[in-house]
């Protein structure tokens, strides 16, 4: 009886465990699927400033007042033209329970990220905390902060190209454009953080995932 009663614990230890590691599997092959279907795409660029000089409101070279002409061409001069602006990443989640798909809110915990102008790699960076992205269709703004040295990466192009170029991105005309990002999102789930397979690529033209 006693052998009989150790027999009918293991089984039930071991139908316990399979059962839990099958509710895991299917736990972290929904998170998976959900993950991969969130979307990303640059929105736009906001307060740009070169050298301390706001571009926001500038269409070209010719309409920089003197006083910001003269301290832009003073930076180039010497050879560091710091720029830092917003550029606004649009997140969206369509796990909103239509199409087959389950209902659910997707958290960004960590957004590995190489910012690319003009297909040239510059910097790197994350984002500093989490963001919610609820699962309802609709999109999210991740704001990353954007600190870059222009002329360490464009000085070989002169003076006025590099204007041009930060114009093009954050002048009152700019746009994303010319940038993109290369990214590796990583998202929470109740059974922990799952990293994109691999990384993406993202660009203002449409939706990626």
């Amino acid at each position: 009886m006693r052998n009989k009663n150790f027999i009918i614990a293991i089984v039930a230890i071991f139908t316990t465990l399979f059962l839990g590691s099958c509710k895991t599997l299917n736990q972290f092959a929904d998170s998976l699927n959900n993950l991969q279907r969130l979307e990303f795409k640059l929105d736009n660029v906001n307060n740009f400033k070169l050298a301390g000089v706001n571009l926001s409101n500038i269409k070209s070279v010719s309409d920089l007042s003197l006083m910001d002409g003269i301290k832009l061409t003073k930076a180039f001069a010497d050879k560091k033209l710091p720029a830092q602006f917003v550029l606004n990443v649009d997140a969206r989640n369509p796990n909103d329970g239509k199409g087959g798909s389950k209902q659910s809110t997707a958290t960004l915990s960590s957004f590995d990220w190489k910012l690319y102008i003009d297909d040239k790699e510059t910097i790197a960076g994350d984002i500093n905390k989490e963001f919610v992205i609820p699962g309802t269709g609709s999109s999210e703004i991740i704001p990353l902060v954007m600190n870059i040295d222009l002329y360490e990466f464009f000085g070989n192009r002169g003076y006025e190209d590099i204007i041009n170029l930060a114009l093009a991105i954050g002048g009152q005309s700019g746009s994303a454009s010319r940038l993109k990002l290369d990214a590796r999102p990583t998202v929470k789930t109740p059974i922990g953080n799952i990293n994109y397979p691999n990384r993406i690529t993202i660009v203002d033209k449409g939706w990626t995932n």
